[in-house]
């Protein structure tokens, strides 16, 4: 039996786990560096599959690092599970989960033969904090020479373009004042948010393709005959580079100040989380990725149309500047919904998702196969500094 048919039927024997393990993870939505249960749950099922797991890794309660074999190749599948505020897993990060441990499961099958030491990494709080730039900064990637992992879209892609993103909170504090008796005593916080977001708005006409900037209010004051001297905003921009986002934020930040100083209030500008960079998927992995989905039945008619890439955002990206890596998109049936809509939630746990999950599994641990026995690519990967 050869290795591909080795890893597929471990992946098929565990069918019932893993898809039982995204309707866990999709019934108990957390958010970022909460996600207490779902990883877990994610651990559980690898290390009952004879993984060696290290929970609580770089610090953080919510991440681990499963490990089989130990062979000279370190191949690893990054695990998300966080949800959304509000619309759950909108993003199908049960899906994440559950395909990132199949694959492991798979490819653990075959590590011996193929000189592999098969990782899963659990990587918490991708929407916004940037677990796996956690992980980075703690070296947990240090002896991995890949690094994948497939997510859930509308559409089958090879890859998205993953812009450089900022994420910060704004906080304007002015003065209270009777709003009808003596507003000229007070110093409107929220006046100054009104002017940054029109001096945003106006900005808007000067950014370079690629550039974005989007937020929300997060506490605009307490009630309507107080001038408001505490208004919160959350903020993220967007660019093609992390150079280009720098230039970026020193415009956006202008817009901000140029608030506070119109209105005689102060202003507050905090990062939150890690800042994302660009991605550089690795061509090569990539390649042996397509041809993993393409004996799955999946197509990339759009890729191979030329379609432009769709716009996201993922610390899999700040991986993928210090490992050579692989996102791509996988397909589920979404009757036009997109991601962080609702209906994307009920779309990740339909018969079609559960079949997203076994897809996604074996594509990454075909992939991996294709790698590890690929000469050239697995000498450069063992080879890169």
């Amino acid at each position: 039996m050869s290795a591909k048919e080795q890893a597929r039927d471990a992946i098929l024997e565990n069918r019932a786990e893993l898809i039982e393990l995204s309707h866990f993870v999709h019934a108990h939505p957390e958010l970022g560096y909460e996600e207490f249960e779902s990883s877990e749950a994610v651990a559980t099922v690898l290390e009952k599959a004879g993984f060696v797991l290290e929970r609580g890794v770089a610090g953080l309660p919510t991440a681990f690092r499963a490990t089989f074999g130990s062979g000279s190749l370190h191949l690893a599948f990054c695990a998300e599970y966080d949800a959304l505020p509000d619309v759950g897993h909108a993003c199908g990060h049960n899906i994440i989960a559950a395909s990132s441990a199949g694959a492991g499961i798979g490819l653990a099958a075959v590590a011996s033969e193929l000189d592999l030491t098969v990782i899963v990494l659990g990587t918490p709080s991708e929407e916004g904090g940037g677990g796996k730039i956690d992980l980075l900064n703690a070296g947990v990637f240090e002896d991995v020479h890949a690094a994948m992992m497939v997510h859930p879209w509308s559409d089958e892609r090879l890859e998205a373009q993953c812009l450089a993103v900022d994420h910060f909170e704004v906080t304007f504090m002015g003065k209270e004042a009777h709003a009808s008796a003596a507003p000229w005593e007070g110093r409107n916080a929220l006046d100054a948010l009104t002017i940054s977001q029109v001096a945003l708005a106006l900005l808007r006409q000067q950014l370079a393709p690629g550039d974005q900037i989007h937020g929300i209010v997060k506490e605009g004051g307490s009630a309507a005959n107080i001038i408001p001297s505490h208004v919160v905003g959350r903020f993220m921009a967007r660019s093609v580079t992390s150079d280009a986002l720098a230039t970026l934020r020193e415009r956006v930040n202008a817009c901000f100040e140029a608030g506070a100083l119109a209105t005689g209030t102060m202003v507050r500008i905090e990062e939150l989380g890690s800042a994302f960079s660009h991605m550089e998927s690795d061509p090569e992995i990539l390649a042996h990725y397509r041809e993993a989905a393409q004996s799955l039945g999946r197509r990339f008619d759009l890729d191979d149309a030329g379609a432009a890439r769709p716009t996201i955002s993922t610390d899999m990206a700040n991986v993928s500047l210090a490992v050579p890596s692989i996102h791509p998109l996988l397909a589920i049936p979404t009757n036009g919904a997109v991601n962080h809509q609702p209906e994307f939630t009920r779309a990740c746990i339909t018969e079609a998702a559960d079949q997203a999950v076994l897809d996604g599994a074996l594509a990454l641990a075909l992939t991996a196969i294709g790698v590890a026995s690929d000469t050239s690519l697995r000498q450069r990967l063992l080879l890169q500094p």
